[in-house]
């Protein structure tokens, strides 16, 4: 330890051996600035963790990017499709030509009524193609049975088409994989048709309200089922969410230039990400409230600990401005030792939280359910170095201020009162 201090500049070998002096006091101080950093970068490590899962939950639920008529989100449709997009193939074409395009899912979005024969309820439909659970990944949940088979596959049978339903609507109706229902929907045409489908899964969403009515179809049976050609929407994947508004700005210029027989508007994911922005702006309140108490904390302590030095060392004052020290000389001192505190402080707070987030990759920590879901999440936290930054900065500042206005009342004293000073 001796040998570390010694290949140390002088001023910061002097503030250490100050420290020293009242080492208990040092130590306290220190331990205050470690539990102010940590927790301040594990929460936010946290808030992190959490913003990065919802955008990547809700990004690969809606696509990326939404390609649809203009005001499809705005308005209710008068029938089925009749603001849906016709002969997409070549769109679809354009769009895959990107290299950031992972893939590009038609889907149609339809109401009606769903029977198992004695009890009906209504249901919200989803057309969708077997790729479409693809690009979900490890955010769809199956509660039994397969996802939607490939409509071309020597697998599917055209006699028993299938469907998949949201896990709290298969219970109330009362059905299992392999049982039949029966869809009632109408057409864009405006009449009713209905189709019978095997249950061929069931999933959960997370949301209760949502599996009570939700079902999935292949999009050629909703095709059949509204008698439309027309899809609602094209949902476009990427590779990586962060490419997401440079391919909005290209894939809007490439479209000014394609003979499209309608207009076209691109809804990126934020603009659908309801629950995302409303927790978001909820964290960030919090942690800002946090940060603002932590660093009050912070202050307090140092301001605290910064004053009993100054007036233990009041005589020592005095006797090196008796010598000729300037005002500004000693209160730089204390700055410096204000400055090794915050440091240290801020290592070992930001060690903690390091220490922290490779222990939760090893041990299983499972949150609660959030409001309005039935399932938890682990509980993970990033390590952020920019985060580290932030707090540290922000603890240094904080530390450097409680010892400034500490030392300058300290030194204002004169020198013959500060050297009789008992």
């Amino acid at each position: 330890m001796g040998k570390l201090i010694s290949l140390l500049p002088y001023s910061l070998r002097l503030a250490w051996l100050n420290l020293l002096r009242n080492g208990r006091r040092s130590a306290l101080s220190i331990l205050i600035i470690t539990i102010a950093v940590f927790a301040l970068t594990s929460a936010g490590g946290f808030g992190l963790y959490t913003y990065d899962s919802l955008k990547e939950s809700t990004a690969r639920d809606t696509g990326h990017l939404t390609l649809s008529q203009p005001g499809y989100f705005e308005s209710d449709e008068e029938m089925p499709l009749s603001n849906g997009l016709s002969d997409t193939s070549e769109l679809i074409r354009t769009i895959m030509k990107y290299d950031e395009v992972r893939g590009v899912q038609p889907r149609i979005d339809f109401t009606g009524l769903i029977s198992n024969g004695v009890k009906s309820t209504i249901f919200m439909g989803t057309g969708v193609n077997d790729r479409e659970f693809d690009m979900k990944g490890p955010f769809l949940d199956m509660r039994s049975g397969k996802t939607l088979t490939d409509i071309t596959s020597s697998r599917y049978d055209v006699m028993e088409p299938e469907i998949m339903l949201g896990v709290d609507l298969a219970r109330n109706l009362n059905v299992s994989v392999g049982d039949w229902v029966t869809l009632l929907a109408t057409t864009s045409e405006g009449a009713l048709n209905a189709f019978d489908f095997k249950v061929h899964g069931t999933y959960s969403t997370g949301v209760p309200e949502l599996d009570k009515r939700q079902l999935y179809i292949h999009i050629d049976s909703a095709q059949e089922l509204l008698l439309s050609e027309k899809v609602s929407t094209l949902s476009v994947f990427l590779f990586d969410t962060e490419k997401t508004a440079e391919l909005h700005q290209r894939l809007e210029q490439e479209l000014e230039t394609m003979p499209l027989d309608y207009d076209v508007e691109i809804t990126p994911w934020q603009e659908r990400a309801f629950f995302y922005n409303k927790v978001k702006d909820l964290y960030d309140l919090i942690f800002g409230v946090m940060g603002f108490v932590m660093g009050l904390v912070v202050f307090v302590a140092l301001f605290n600990t910064m004053t009993m030095s100054v007036t233990e060392r009041t005589r020592e004052i005095g006797t090196l401005s008796a010598l000729g020290s300037y005002p500004n000389e000693i209160i730089y001192s204390f700055l410096r030792e204000a400055g090794l505190l915050a440091v240290i402080g801020v290592v070992l707070g930001a060690v903690m939280t390091a220490l922290t987030t490779i222990l939760l990759l090893v041990v299983d920590v499972q949150m609660p359910p959030p409001p309005g879901r039935t399932d938890g999440y682990p509980l993970n936290i990033y390590f952020s170095f920019e985060l580290v930054a932030y707090a540290g900065v922000g603890v240094v500042c904080i530390c450097v201020l409680a010892a400034y206005l500490s030392a300058k009342k300290g030194v204002k004293k004169p020198i013959t009162e500060a050297l009789i000073y008992v």
